[in-house]
C-alpha cells in the first residue's frame, strides 16, 4: 500500500492527504512519516533520471546573487522610492533560487508541500533535458512558490530576447509578500510591496518582463518602438491567462512614458482604492 501511494506521487504528483495507514503511533507520526516517505522516493526518483545529465554551462565566474540583482534592479528602481532600493533588492536576493545540481536535493527536501516538491523537480529535470515525472516534456523555465521563485538553468540558454524569467518571477513577489514582513512601512490599503489587481499579476508579471528587456536593448525612443513592434508581431504571450493584446497596449503605454514601471504598475492597479486609512496598524 504504501509502495503504491509513494509511485503514484513519483509518477503524478498526488498523494492522499489521509496518513492512517502510514507507520506511526498517531496522527502526527504518521503524517511525518508520510511526507518522508514521500519525499525519499522524490528524490531517489530524481537522481536516477538525473545521472549522467550535465547541467546548461554557466558563464565563467557567475555570481547569481549579483547576476539576480543587475536583472530586477531597473525595475526595483522604477517601482519603488529610493529609500526602499536596497531592502527591496535584498528581498529579491533572497528570494530568487537558481535549481543547480548542488541545491536541488536541498530545495526538495525543504519544501513542505509534496505537491510543490513535484512541480520544481520537474522543473530541474526540463533545465537537464528530461522528461517530466509523469513522462510529458517538462519545459518550464521559472516556478514561483509564495514568496520564492524558482529558475531553472535554461534561462541561460533562452533564444527568445524578449524573455526574462528573473523579471517575471520577481514581479510576482512583490503581489506576495507584505511590506511590514519585510520591514517597510505599511497600512491597511498598501498592505503587500506592491498593490495589484489580482486578475492582472499576470499581465503585469509579462508586462515587467518584456519592458525589462525592451529598456536593456533598445538605447532611443525610436529603438524601443521597434522593438515593441517586433514584440507585438511574435513575441507577445500566448498564454491562455493573459490577453497579449492587453499586455502590448500596457507596453505602449510604458514606452511612451518618462517612467515606464510606474505606468505598468497604474495599468495593473486595483481598480477600486478603498479609503486610505491614516497612521500604520
Amino acid at each position: 500500500m504504501i509502495a503504491k501511494a509513494v509511485q503514484r506521487y513519483i509518477g503524478s504528483g498526488d498523494y492522499a492527504a489521509d496518513s492512517h495507514y502510514w507507520l506511526g503511533a498517531n496522527y502526527v507520526e504518521k503524517e511525518i512519516n508520510h511526507h518522508v516517505a514521500l519525499r525519499n522516493g522524490l528524490l531517489a526518483e530524481v537522481r536516477i533520471r538525473t545521472a549522467g545529465a550535465r547541467p546548461p554551462a554557466l558563464p565563467d565566474g557567475l555570481d547569481l546573487v549579483g547576476f539576480t540583482r543587475s536583472r530586477v534592479a531597473p525595475m526595483v528602481a522604477g517601482l519603488f522610492p529610493a529609500k526602499e532600493h536596497e531592502i527591496v533588492l535584498g528581498l529579491l536576493e533572497r528570494s530568487v533560487v537558481f535549481l543547480t545540481p548542488s541545491n536541488i536535493e536541498q530545495v526538495l527536501t525543504n519544501e513542505d508541500c509534496p505537491s510543490s516538491a513535484w512541480d520544481l523537480a520537474n522543473l530541474y529535470l526540463g533545465s537537464l533535458g528530461r522528461r517530466g515525472l509523469d513522462g510529458k516534456r517538462a519545459g518550464l523555465v521559472g516556478l514561483s512558490q509564495e514568496t520564492t521563485c524558482f529558475v531553472a538553468l535554461t534561462y541561460f540558454t533562452e533564444e527568445d530576447r524578449f524573455a526574462d524569467f528573473v523579471v517575471h518571477e520577481a514581479a510576482h513577489i512583490f503581489h506576495n509578500w507584505k511590506r511590514q514582513y519585510a520591514g517597510m512601512p505599511y497600512t491597511r490599503t498598501r498592505e503587500w510591496l506592491l498593490e495589484i489587481e489580482f486578475r492582472q499579476r499576470e499581465p503585469f508579471a509579462y508586462s515587467c518582463e518584456a519592458y525589462s528587456r525592451i529598456l536593456a536593448l533598445g538605447r532611443t525612443r525610436a529603438d524601443r518602438d521597434k522593438l515593441l513592434d517586433e514584440y507585438a508581431a511574435g513575441s507577445a504571450p500566448s498564454d491562455e491567462r493573459v490577453d497579449g493584446t492587453e499586455v502590448v497596449g500596457i507596453l505602449r503605454d510604458a514606452v511612451a512614458g518618462r517612467n515606464g514601471w510606474k505606468r505598468i504598475l497604474a495599468r495593473c492597479a486595483p481598480v477600486h482604492v478603498p479609503h486610505r486609512g491614516v497612521g500604520q496598524i
